[in-house]
């Protein structure tokens, strides 16, 4: 893999994609470089695994048939669903496939990820990634900002 010693710096904006289907993988690494992320793929499971403990990438997208054949098959997607919050909120998470309608709550809250999307809106993927990560902005805009706000009131001298 060519990005296998790709660093990360501060500036950067990482996001980590899994993808089975070639195509799709070429559609949502040229929409993510548009947004001007810097990306990683993800071969197999396990590579996943270790990419993903070892950066706090701010995109995931996710295949439903990532190594696998059915989407109840995808041991990614059930590793990120069994992770604490505290090891996968730092991330927004897309899982994309053709099995969803795109941006439907309840499927994505079924699989425990931020949004869903439907490989028929694949021309449409950099701006229904945008999205997805502003919707999650502003939810946990006030999270974040209470977070601060102990932190700092906990931490004066």
């Amino acid at each position: 893999m060519s990005d296998k010693f790709d660093f990360v710096g501060a500036s950067d904006k990482p996001s980590l994609l899994a993808f089975s289907s070639p195509e799709w993988l070429e559609a949502a690494k040229s929409s993510l470089q548009e947004l001007g992320y810097k990306v990683h793929t993800a071969a197999t499971h396990s590579d996943f695994l270790i990419r993903f403990s070892q950066v706090h990438y701010q995109v995931v997208v996710l295949e439903e048939r990532f190594a696998a054949n059915t989407l109840e098959e995808n041991l990614t997607l059930q590793a990120l669903q069994q992770m604490p919050m505290s090891q996968r909120r730092h991330a927004v998470v897309i899982l994309f496939g053709e099995s969803f309608q795109t941006f439907t709550p309840l499927q994505a809250f079924q699989a425990s990820v931020h949004a869903v999307i439907n490989n028929s809106v694949l021309f449409l993927l950099k701006q229904l990634i945008e999205k997805a990560v502003a919707d999650n902005n502003m939810f946990l805009h006030s999270y974040r900002e209470t977070q601060t706000r102990v932190y700092t009131a906990t931490n004066k001298d």
